[in-house]
C-alpha cells in the first residue's frame, strides 16, 4: 500500500474487548474517506489510533509515508483532528479561540492566516462574539477553523455535523468542499447517510471489523436485490405478511415507508406487486421500485455480518 494513510492488519483492545479486528485499509492523497458503522463500531477508536492518541495497538500504521510508531511526533504536527466534543473555551472570543490554537501549535507569525481562516469558514463577522454565544453551527465552523490553524495535510473528522441543524450542515459541508480544492486529505465518521454519498469511497466498520470498502455508487450497483417501496396504512401488519413471504429476503422499515427487497432476478413488475399488495390490503398509496440507498446497502451489509 501506498496511500496517505495506510492501515495494516490494526487491532486495539480495551482489556478484554476487541475493539478492532484486523483493519486494513489505504487512503488516497486528497481523497475525502467516510467511515460508517453504528454505535460502538470502533470508529473513535480507529481514529484516536491514527492520530497517535490511543496506544498499544498491534498492526502498522502509516500517514505521509512515515510509520506513526516511529514518526509520532512528526506526523502529529501535519496532522488535524475535530473530535465529538470539542472543547472551544466559552469566555473567549471566536478571535482569541484561535489565538489560542495558533499559540498551542507554536505557529509565531499567524495573523493572516487567522484573517484567511475566519473569511474561508465565513466567521470573520462573528470574530468578537463569545464562543458560548455562538449557534450549534458556528461552534462547529469555529471548530473547524481551529483544527485548521496550523495547515494540516490530514485532517480527521469524528461526526463533525452531528446534532447540527440542515442549513448549518450543508454550510459546513461547502466549506469541507472547498478544503479538498486544497489538496487536503479527509477521513471522516458520519451518521449520515446523504454525507457518505458525498465521500469518494466509504468504509463499513461493525465489533471492530471492516465489512467492505467501495466508492458509493459501486456498492448500490453490487447490491443483490430490487428494491420496492411502498407505505402501508399498519405498518407493524404489513411488516409480518411481507416477512413471511418466501420470495422476499428482507424488509426495513423506513419512517412510514417500508422497503422490499427482492432477489434481482425474481422480482416481478411493479403492476404485479401493486396488485398483490392491494388485495392484501398492506398499500397506503401506490408502490414503487426506487434505486437502492447507501443505507439499504449498509443495512444489508450488517445483517450478513460480513459477507463482502
Amino acid at each position: 500500500m501506498s496511500g496517505m494513510i495506510d492501515i495494516r492488519d490494526l487491532r486495539f483492545h480495551y482489556g478484554t474487548l476487541k475493539a478492532l479486528d484486523g483493519i486494513t485499509l489505504s487512503v488516497k492523497e486528497g481523497e475525502m474517506f467516510g467511515l460508517i458503522g453504528p454505535d460502538g463500531a470502533g470508529k473513535s477508536t480507529l481514529i484516536k489510533l491514527l492520530c497517535g492518541i490511543l496506544k498499544g495497538y498491534d498492526g502498522d500504521i502509516s500517514e505521509m509515508g512515515k510509520t506513526l510508531s516511529e514518526n509520532g511526533n512528526f506526523i502529529k504536527t501535519r496532522l488535524g483532528y475535530l473530535s465529538q466534543e470539542f472543547s472551544l473555551y466559552g469566555d473567549l472570543t471566536v478571535e482569541e479561540n484561535l489565538t489560542f490554537f495558533a499559540e498551542v501549535h507554536q505557529i509565531k507569525d499567524f495573523s493572516q492566516r487567522l484573517e484567511d481562516l475566519l473569511l474561508f469558514t465565513r466567521m470573520d463577522s462573528f470574530k468578537k462574539r463569545k464562543a458560548k454565544a455562538l449557534s450549534g453551527g458556528m461552534k462547529k465552523k469555529l471548530a473547524l477553523a481551529c483544527t485548521l490553524i496550523h495547515s494540516p495535510v490530514i485532517i480527521y473528522l469524528d461526526e463533525p455535523t452531528n446534532g447540527v441543524d440542515p442549513v448549518s450542515r450543508r454550510e459546513f459541508w461547502e466549506i469541507l468542499a472547498e478544503l479538498l480544492k486544497t489538496g487536503v486529505t479527509v477521513f471522516m465518521t458520519t451518521p449520515y447517510m446523504d454525507e457518505a454519498e458525498r465521500c469518494s469511497r466509504v468504509a463499513f466498520l461493525n465489533k471492530g471489523q471492516l465489512l467492505t470498502v467501495d466508492h458509493p455508487s459501486a456498492l448500490r450497483n453490487r447490491f443483490p436485490y430490487a428494491v420496492f417501496e411502498l407505505t402501508p396504512p399498519n405498518t407493524k401488519e404489513a411488516m409480518s405478511f411481507l416477512q413471511g413471504r418466501p420470495e422476499i429476503a428482507d424488509v426495513q422499515a423506513f419512517g412510514e415507508r417500508l422497503h422490499i427487497y427482492i432477489p434481482k432476478k425474481n422480482a416481478p413488475s411493479a403492476d404485479v406487486l401493486i396488485k398483490q399488495f392491494e388485495k392484501q390490503n398492506i398499500l397506503k398509496k401506490g408502490g414503487r421500485f426506487i434505486s437502492p440507498a447507501l443505507e439499504d446497502v449498509f443495512i444489508y451489509y450488517l445483517s450478513k455480518e460480513g459477507v463482502k
